[in-house]
């Protein structure tokens, strides 16, 4: 079974993606959505967070108190690489758990935003790299988040240039909202199937 990553920068519409690819039967791990939940259950990585952001990292229902995380997180960058040191880990060792669970099939997806910065792509066998202008990236994180254009833009520009994300990829998929979505990740499959020898 191939072990496949795809990622994209914010608002490059990368979760549509995986919807599509989804509903072709290709299993997907949301590293982030998964990240969450390993805050909330794994009982080292609970730990590590209580030392780091002490007991008010916790509301009393057992769920994580994002406000005061991101609080003192975002304020305080040594902070959030330490947090940061702390997770991924913790997901990497789900993720792999989670690929040996998938072996009846071709082959299955994670999806996660730092896959490239994180270094995580380095376990996979392919690449797929969202893509979208920049200014459709803008007005989507505008419109999702409600957010105010100045912070949109940010955002966007806080993060690694999608030039360099391109040049890691093994696939491109062009989510524009002109280029039609449902042929680029057909070929995509039907290469990565083709790939893994079970088509």
């Amino acid at each position: 079974m191939l072990k496949v990553g795809i990622t994209g920068g914010i608002g490059s519409g990368k979760t549509m993606v995986c919807h599509v690819f989804e509903s072709l039967g290709v299993p997907i791990y949301y590293a982030d959505d998964r990240a969450k939940w390993l805050m909330s259950h794994d009982a080292d990585l609970i730990k590590g967070i209580i030392s780091l952001f002490g007991d008010k990292a916790y509301l009393g229902n057992g769920t994580l108190n994002r406000k005061h995380i991101s609080e003192i997180a975002f304020k305080d960058k040594t902070i959030l690489s330490t947090l940061n040191a702390l997770v991924h880990p913790a997901v990497a060792a789900d993720v792999s758990r989670w690929f040996q669970s998938q072996n009846a099939f071709a082959y299955a997806i994670e999806e996660a935003a730092l896959l490239i910065e994180s270094k995580s792509y380095l376990i996979l066998d392919k690449l797929i790299v969202v893509t979208a202008p920049l200014e459709t990236r803008i007005s989507r994180v505008i419109q999702r988040d409600a957010t105010t254009r100045e912070l949109a833009t940010e955002r966007v520009k806080s993060q690694m240039p999608e030039e360099e994300k391109i040049s890691f990829a093994d696939y491109i998929i062009i989510n524009d909202g002109t280029q039609l979505l449902l042929p680029q990740v057909m070929s995509v499959h039907r290469e990565l199937t083709k790939l893994s020898g079970r088509h």
